[in-house]
């Protein structure tokens, strides 16, 4: 936020322009709490008014962005960062898919066509939404997950969540985890191919695409500060930090649809079993890419 309001004054100053009152609104799920951020505000305020003597409104308006969230041509810009790859909810139609949370080669094509129409038709009431509350010329910047495969069942492209459905098996195997609460878990979740991206937007007809930019990135780092270490200096002790670090990381992510469905007793055990798998997993893993989308949209 304080990156985009500095550089919205800084733009009018360079114009020889005095600075705007900025109103920022800031949305999240009715579960989150928005009280850690409000926290930060104080000070972000005292700054602001050090450095460019701007001001600033900051409010939170909770609530799912697949709905209307804000009056009619009331947002000159809007900013989504990493949430559009979450869908409204699980598709329609996954009752083969099981034993896994997600798609999997071998998969049905259905498999893939119920995840592929849910985002179409969710990500198409999103630019919706937005068209409705934006006034013309606005623009919109959109960063998610994405894959750079046209084939949705490339090994490249869901990782982490083939390792989540390998370690709940092991806790079915154990006796902790019922078969029939596995095949009965898929995780709302769409990564998009760029076309698949660029469809939705120019099919909803609402917005320009003003620039479109990929980033690539590695699913494990084996760099230590600056210096790469090759595959064979990698003892096990340092695979095993990153592994962990990664199990972290997905923790972090999927933990509350994890609860809702399993209950949170099993969390440890299974981030655990996540661990070893990507240990044990690192070479194969260390060099899949990770595909981010940043995407710049205009309100014709």
């Amino acid at each position: 936020m304080s990156e985009i309001v500095n550089t919205t004054i800084a733009t009018y100053q360079q114009n020889g322009q005095n600075p705007p009152e900025i109103d920022c609104c800031l949305n999240d799920l009715l579960d989150n709490d928005f009280n850690a951020t409000f926290k930060l505000v104080p000070s972000f305020h005292e700054k602001l008014k050090m450095d460019v003597k701007a001001k600033c409104f900051v409010s939170g308006l909770p609530g799912s962005f697949y709905t209307r969230l804000f009056p009619s041509k009331s947002l000159h810009f809007v900013h989504s960062s990493f949430s559009l790859h979450w869908l409204s909810k699980v598709p329609d139609g996954l009752e083969e898919n099981k034993k896994n949370v997600y798609l999997r080669s071998p998969c049905l094509p259905s498999l893939y066509e119920s995840y592929l129409n849910q985002f179409k038709n969710d990500f198409s009431m999103f630019l919706r939404m937005r068209a409705e509350e934006t006034m013309p010329n606005a623009r919109m910047a959109l960063a998610l997950v994405g894959r750079k495969k046209l084939d949705p069942f490339s090994k490249n492209c869901f990782q982490d969540w083939s390792l989540v459905s390998d370690s709940l098996l092991d806790l079915v195997s154990e006796g902790v985890v019922k078969e029939s609460d596995v095949e009965s878990f898929n995780l709302p979740y769409y990564n998009p191919d760029e076309s698949e991206l660029k469809e939705v937007i120019k099919n909803e007809g609402s917005f320009g695409i003003n620039n479109f930019e990929t980033i690539f990135g590695l699913l494990f780092s084996n760099k230590t500060g600056h210096s790469e270490v090759k595959d064979e200096d990698v003892d096990q002790s340092s695979r095993s930090e990153v592994a962990k670090k990664r199990a972290n990381m997905v923790r972090s992510i999927i933990e509350p649809f994890l609860v809702a469905h399993f209950g949170d007793a099993i969390i440890d055990q299974l981030f655990e079993k996540y661990t070893h798998h990507a240990c044990r997993r690192y070479d194969t893993l260390r060099n899949k890419p990770t595909v981010n989308f940043f995407v710049s949209l205009i309100r014709k």
